[in-house]
């Protein structure tokens, strides 16, 4: 098996875009993104003709996955009939023995929506939730029906009228299934097994520092489509040339070639390209002048698709990102990152965003800091949320959950990163403001990282050369000097690291004695620093826990961090307080990181004005 490993990772510089362009494969090895019973997402799923089937589900707990296994502990999706415990709730005496399972005497949660804010005895579970939707349905002959799942955590496996369609694994990223021989006019019941229970070879790992929220947490969709379709397209600036678009247009379901046109009437722009055998057409068009995207000035143009008797409407803005020496180039200007981290949580309602109102509000916090940047940890958000950052003008940092210490030399471990990464970044390819790909977060350096990472770092590169790539690295201290000796970090565009001087090493004073020798020629940014506050906690500036201290820090922070001279950016952690059953502390955190600069409560800390502040004197030096 290691053999296998170390084979896979030497070919991933071998890289090359299938058919498929969402299917990657390495070289002499293939990787198995999803089971063969899913179909890759639609582009734009919410740029279709769509039901939504939001709402209210119901669910039934079985923390011994009684539904799934037979009392041997054998899957019923093994027996000759491959059809699981709740495989029909329309005729539930089929089963015998599962009389006492009952959908429609069944409490209901909302979906999207996590489990654990919904119900009380929910709040630290970690197991099995069977969940069921009954919707009405009238397939159309000729048109194709996609059943499309934003995000369920951690593992799914689904079921529709009876069939099993199949299985997912992975917490963030979007996945569906084509239903269209299994749909049927009238009522159709959706059922899908969700389990977030946490598994070493996972990612993440067993062992992370948010909440581990269960179920549908994102939008359900059926989605309908043309027989032949578009499938997925790319459209962005080519890497540093803000004259010329370039990406493709892949066709599902064609018998032959077919012409696309792409339409930008705004910037009257009218292209048509022509499909090859496998539906796949590149597409460059040069562009005397395009109004670009940036935090000043977000546009987003009206782009529509056509072809073979479909249509696809979107809103895409174009700018180029490109690193020279220590710089970091927006539309060929130097720019300053003026970020901040957060996670997908609302502090004000448990549990995770449940809306464009949440997202929202969260970004226009990080606006209101002036911020033109957020760094959106530990794992895939919402696409909802990236389409948001592009309204608003916010560059993004997108990253998959590649956390810690990971299982480095299991294959199956290193197939489902690349999956997680692969899918990100084919949904979000086309939003403007994503300007990098992290591909994870503070893994310690040993062979078998070194290569797992650097697969990771090249399966970016191959699916999307117009980004920046990097990764949250480790420092490393020697005496008062600070240096970055990570190899990985020569795969990577950014100097980016984490560092926590005044809270987890050296105290608030001393850590204005360390030095950074940082030696790469690269822009620097500095992807975690910070200290827990409790809200409303006040004391002199040397009490921990203080907002006092966590606003001192911050001003350390400042003195010792512009000493860098290739210090291009920042996202101090965190934007608001969120939960983590890590955080134990009886009286200061009571289950919740405290990082915040905004409190649970929704109450702006002293260190938010500060780093408010910071960043008007950045922007004007950087004007």
């Amino acid at each position: 098996m290691k053999l296998l490993f170390a084979m896979m990772l030497a070919a991933c510089a071998a890289l090359a875009h299938a058919a498929d362009p969402v299917d990657v494969q390495l070289a002499g090895t293939p990787v198995t993104r999803r089971a063969d019973s899913l179909a890759a997402p639609l582009q734009n799923i919410y740029g279709r003709s769509h039901l939504s089937l939001n709402g209210r589900w119901s669910y039934i707990i079985d923390p011994y996955e009684t539904g799934y296994y037979d009392y041997r502990h054998v899957p019923f999706d093994a027996s000759s009939s491959g059809k699981g415990g709740f495989y029909d709730d329309r005729k539930p005496k089929d089963k015998g023995d599962w009389v006492e399972y009952d959908f429609d005497r069944a409490p209901t949660m909302k979906i999207p929506g996590d489990w654990n804010s919904q119900a009380e005895k929910l709040q630290l579970y970690e197991g099995t939730l069977w969940l069921r939707q009954v919707f009405e349905a009238q397939p159309v002959q000729g048109k194709r029906y996609m059943l499309y799942f934003g995000a369920v955590n951690y593992e799914a496996h689904v079921y529709l009228n009876g069939k099993k369609l199949g299985m997912h694994r992975g917490g963030f990223t979007p996945f569906q299934f084509d239903v269209t021989d299994q749909l049927v006019k009238g009522r159709n019941v959706v059922v899908v097994k969700a389990d977030n229970t946490r598994h070493q070879d996972a990612i993440p790992t067993l062992n992370t520092d948010w909440w581990n929220y269960g179920g549908i947490t994102r939008d359900v969709l059926l989605a309908e489509v043309p027989a032949t379709h578009i499938a997925d397209y790319k459209l962005q600036l080519a890497k540093g040339d803000a004259h010329r678009i370039e990406g493709y247009v892949q066709m599902a379901g064609a018998s032959g070639p077919q012409k696309v046109t792409v339409s930008i009437p705004e910037a009257r722009i009218q292209a048509s390209v022509q499909t090859d055998a496998q539906g796949r057409a590149l597409v460059s068009i040069p562009v005397n002048k395009l109004d670009l995207w940036s935090p000043e000035h977000p546009k987003l143009y009206a782009v529509t698709l056509s072809g073979a008797g479909d249509k696809v409407d979107d809103r895409i803005g174009f700018r180029t990102i490109e690193t020279r020496g220590e710089d970091i180039l927006l539309n060929g200007k130097r720019v300053f990152l003026r970020g901040i981290s957060l996670h997908d949580e609302n502090p004000l309602i448990p549990g995770r965003l449940r809306g464009s109102g949440d997202m929202r509000m969260l970004l226009q916090w990080a606006r209101e800091m002036n911020c033109n940047y957020v760094r959106l940890a530990h794992y895939p958000h919402s696409e909802e949320m990236i389409r948001l950052a592009d309204e608003m003008g916010l560059m993004v940092w997108a990253e998959v959950p590649v956390y810690w210490t990971i299982s480095w030399d299991k294959p199956e471990t290193w197939a489902n990163a690349q999956a997680q990464l692969t899918d990100l970044i084919v949904r979000d390819k086309n939003r403007a403001s994503v300007v990098v790909w992290s591909i994870g977060n503070e893994t310690p350096i040993s062979a078998p990282r070194n290569a797992f990472m650097g697969g990771l770092a090249r399966t970016a590169r191959a699916l999307d050369d117009t980004r920046l790539v990097a990764a949250a690295l480790e420092i490393h201290r020697k005496g008062k000097t600070i240096t970055i000796e990570d190899p990985l970090s020569s795969l990577l565009d950014l100097a980016s690291f984490n560092e926590y001087a005044g809270w987890y090493w050296a105290s608030n004073a001393e850590m204005l004695d360390f030095k950074f020798d940082i030696r790469l020629n690269k822009p620097v940014v500095v992807t975690e620093f910070g200290a827990d506050a409790l809200g409303g906690y006040h004391a002199d500036a040397d009490t921990r826990w203080s907002e006092e201290y966590q606003d001192a820090l911050y001003r350390n922070q400042f003195r010792m961090l512009d000493g860098i001279p290739g210090l291009r950016g920042m996202t101090p952690w965190v934007l608001v307080d969120f939960r983590s059953p890590r955080r134990t502390h009886p009286y200061f955190q009571d289950f919740w990181n405290r990082k915040g600069l905004i409190s649970d409560d929704g109450k702006k800390k002293q260190a938010y004005f500060t780093l408010k502040r910071y960043y008007e004197d950045k922007q004007r030096q950087y004007e």
